[in-house]
């Protein structure tokens, strides 16, 4: 081969080897501005797909873990209401919460009046959640949630019912359209839901004793109207009817603002009673109730886990038991203490009494030796000073006998002379098993309203016996009325 082919076949071969490394770096620049440009932020805002990186092989082998976005996304569909209240969700995106449709819903004439019943608990009738739950104003149902999927969605595209009340925000939606009602028309639900008081009306109540009108037609007086004895509950119930009659503990409760802001420790849920307790004595006064009945059901609920169940509603409960128990648990729920701090519990029914107490000698000791023990200390009389919610009276001894018609005669009894026992004078013997003592009772404060409780039950070995004595109370010349009520 001659010299000249030698250099041109070298040229060559060197002319390629430039092109060729020409060529791959002007690739690996145009690489580097692509990436680049994916790194800057676009000037446009339109979104810029970047390169993802290549991940190891460990990294894409180990499972991801997907059960807390299924909870997340759960969530977010039962609970729309954690969204801004400026937007709601409609079927093709988000819009704002002044939709045109709010003011101009046509399915308001679905909403069956008859049917809404908010005495009972708020729980979803299907997950039984009380997390955000809506009652459905056609059926009177309770759903869960107005997202996609949830319970309150379903049931409107099922069944074609509309109209949906959020029974925490009180607001109403179009379902499954997702858009807020906004209608004046609607105000009566919301007020039977949670009705309010305001100062002049409870200073009124007692002046304007007015018939009102239920949706079905039937004539009621607000406070007078009857409790739903759900199976066993009507010892309860008479407690929770007498002491709503009560003015000064009534407009307590009646007036939210009184108890709302009390501070419990956390995790207390005795305060559930007193919260419980203020919306039944606003349902037994509400003016505007849709029926002439009234279900204590969330109270008796809030009665059962706050007592631990010691009362219940399934099984019969002794009355004086259970307004013993209660009243000192609305007390201490109120932030009351036994000696101390004082609340509108006390104020109304706390008063105070001496018990002069002395202790007998056996009586199958002889009567010398009674007298040798009488001198002692231990046998001399003692007197404490002692605060009371209720007066517990006794009913004379009922006859054996019957009269000359055979039947039993039944005896009747004052009032006073029953409360006699109260006069400091009257004694009266005291056994336990293996003691006897003698006491006397002497009242020193009285309450506002005095609260008896005529002990008519007696329990022996075999059977619990009634006392059918009558009481005779006067009726005549009383400020103000009372009320006479006999815990049996």
């Amino acid at each position: 081969m001659s010299g000249r082919s030698k250099r041109e076949s070298r040229g060559s071969t060197r002319g390629k080897r430039e092109s060729e490394s020409r060529g791959s770096s002007g690739r690996v620049k145009r690489e580097r501005d692509r990436e680049r440009e994916a790194e800057a932020p676009s000037s446009r805002g339109s979104p810029v797909r970047v390169k993802r990186e290549v991940e190891p092989v460990s990294a894409r082998e180990a499972p991801t873990p997907v059960v807390p976005a299924v909870r997340v996304k759960r969530e977010r569909e039962a609970d729309e209401d954690s969204e801004p209240e400026r937007e709601v969700r409609a079927k093709n995106g988000r819009v704002d919460s002044e939709d045109r449709r709010s003011r101009h819903c046509p399915y308001l004439d679905t909403i069956n009046r008859s049917v809404l019943d908010f005495d009972f608990e708020k729980l979803c009738s299907i997950s039984l959640s009380h997390i955000n739950a809506y009652a459905c104003l056609v059926c009177g149902k309770y759903f869960q949630g107005r997202g996609l999927k949830s319970h309150a969605y379903i049931h409107s595209v099922q069944f074609s019912h509309h109209v949906f009340l959020n029974l925490h925000t009180l607001k109403f939606y179009c379902l499954p359209d997702n858009y807020e009602i906004i209608d004046s028309s609607l105000e009566d639900i919301t007020y039977v839901l949670k009705p309010t008081f305001t100062k002049q009306q409870i200073a009124n109540l007692d002046k304007q004793a007015k018939l009102s009108r239920a949706y079905d037609g039937t004539t009621y007086l607000p406070g007078i109207v009857g409790l739903n004895n759900i199976k066993a509950n009507d010892y309860a119930n008479a407690v929770l009817q007498a002491l709503s009659n009560v003015p000064p503990l009534r407009n307590y409760f009646l007036e939210e603002d009184n108890y709302k802001n009390i501070k419990r420790p956390p995790g207390d849920i005795m305060f559930l009673l007193v919260q419980r307790f203020g919306e039944l004595m606003r349902k037994l006064w509400n003016p505007r109730n849709f029926k002439a009945h009234v279900s204590p059901h969330e109270m008796l609920q809030a009665v059962v886990l706050c007592s631990k169940k010691t009362f219940q509603i399934t099984k019969q409960g002794d009355g004086v038991d259970f307004l013993s128990w209660f009243l000192n648990a609305l007390h201490s729920a109120l932030g009351g203490t036994k000696k101390k701090k004082k609340t509108i519990v006390t104020d109304v029914f706390q008063g105070s009494m001496r018990i002069f107490t002395k202790k007998l000698p056996h009586p199958d000791l002889p009567a010398e030796e009674k007298e040798q023990l009488l001198h002692n200390d231990e046998y001399q009389e003692t007197m404490v000073e002692s605060t009371f919610m209720y007066l517990t009276l006794d009913l004379p001894t009922a006859p054996l006998y019957k009269d000359e018609k055979e039947q039993l005669i039944i005896p009747q009894v004052p009032l006073f002379n029953i409360l006699a026992k109260f006069n400091g004078i009257t004694e009266k013997e005291y056994k336990t098993y293996k003691e006897n003592f003698l006491k006397r009772f002497q009242l020193t404060k009285l309450p506002p309203y005095l609260i008896f409780c005529i002990k008519r039950f007696t329990k022996n070995n075999f059977f619990v016996e009634k006392n059918p004595t009558i009481v005779n109370f006067p009726i005549t010349g009383r400020a103000n009325g009372m009320n006479y009520k006999t815990c049996r």
